[in-house]
């Protein structure tokens, strides 16, 4: 069985990582690795850090490209490799261009798709933009469908998806954590938590990713203010690796600069990023895989938007959403930091995002599939 799997962002390789170590192991499988690169900078250290080479590079990432430049290069790039690899099967993982350009492109060549992490949904197509529709795309080109939860199963299913096609397997984010967690912490880690005193007896870590083009302009203006409230505490340092897009570095530089207990950083690696979400006491984020990953921590999470895709873990008390007004990020964070049974409560919660064996589900479906 030839499969060729396909990635262009740091997301999507971290969770394909599992599955495609998973693969180079399994007797009776020909595995190959295509990445776009469509963010070149943030992927590189997650392929050495999975030590995952792959057989094609398209390097395709090019400075404030369109996602029409994107996708059209993807289309133009991709389809020589399918045509020379010819794979029985094309392994696509969540909601990026490159996925949803992949699966349309395979489904033109008539190649067996399966869809990892299949199933999200938040309903509104314009939130997430542009995953929400990215992953329905995928969804219906796909043959196999990877749901990482029996929610999002049930959202397949009532899309008319065969119920013989879907497989929930748990998210292979979860094995790809159980693997990073077990290397070093980085240097660079450990003296950031030296410098800013984060110990038992030091200050609080509050975490936060923030980048979503959804929230670009007010939103992350919003966002911005709340952080500048929340650092007047005293008893917690922020630590907010800046995603590189223009929109966000303008408005975040602008905004947080020169704001004691503020902590600026360029965008981290994977493996110090997990190492400092591990230490943390509490995460802010608008982005889909650390409302994953902090759970298995144990660490709360409250969610800068006004939708999730991953409701389970709002029902599960790990992920709160908050969206991007100022005064009700502050409220719920300053009740998780002062209201020890409220911290308690959502520290304590289950994660339902899986026990770190998704990618093993995974292949074995692939292996049994009927046609």
């Amino acid at each position: 069985m030839r499969i060729l799997s396909v990635f262009g962002t740091r997301p999507e390789a971290v969770k394909m990582a599992p599955v495609i170590l998973e693969l180079g192991r399994t007797a009776g499988v020909d595995s190959h690795v295509c990445t776009t690169a469509q963010h070149r900078e943030m992927l590189d250290q997650v392929l050495q850090l999975f030590a995952i080479r792959p057989d094609v590079d398209l390097d395709l990432m090019r400075e404030d490209q369109s996602l029409a430049e994107l996708g059209a290069a993807i289309f133009k790039e991709l389809d020589p490799v399918f045509e020379q690899i010819q794979p029985d099967w094309v392994l696509l993982q969540g909601d990026t261009t490159t996925v949803a350009i992949t699966a349309l492109l395979a489904y033109y060549r008539r190649i067996r798709i399966g869809h990892i992490e299949a199933g999200l949904r938040t309903h509104d197509k314009w939130q997430p933009f542009p995953e929400e529709v990215n992953r329905r795309v995928a969804g219906v080109s796909a043959d196999l469908h990877f749901a990482p939860t029996e929610w999002a199963r049930q959202n397949l299913l009532h899309e008319g998806v065969p119920a013989r096609s879907i497989t929930v397997t748990g998210n292979p984010v979860i094995d790809a954590l159980q693997i990073v967690v077990g290397k070093p912490a980085p240097k660079e880690v450990l003296l950031l938590q030296k410098r800013l005193r984060l110990d038992p007896e030091g200050k609080r870590l509050i975490l936060v990713t923030a980048h979503r083009r959804e929230n670009f302009g007010a939103p992350l203006e919003g966002i911005c203010t709340a952080l500048q409230q929340l650092a007047k505490r005293g008893d917690v340092e922020i630590v907010y690796p800046v995603h590189l897009n223009p929109s966000v570095q303008g408005t975040v530089y602008r905004m947080l600069k020169d704001q004691p207990h503020v902590n600026l950083l360029p965008p981290m690696d994977y493996l110090p990023l997990i190492h400092l979400m591990k230490r943390a006491s509490l995460v802010l984020t608008d982005s889909g895989g650390i409302q994953e990953e902090a759970p298995a921590f144990g660490v709360p999470v409250l969610v800068l938007r006004q939708v999730t895709e991953r409701p389970e873990g709002v029902e599960a008390g790990v992920l709160k959403l908050v969206g991007t007004e100022p005064g009700k990020i502050v409220l719920e964070a300053s009740r998780l930091l002062d209201d020890p049974q409220a911290y308690a409560k959502m520290a304590h919660a289950v994660s339902p995002f899986g026990d770190g064996k998704a990618a093993g589900r995974i292949v074995r479906t692939l292996l049994e599939f009927q046609p």
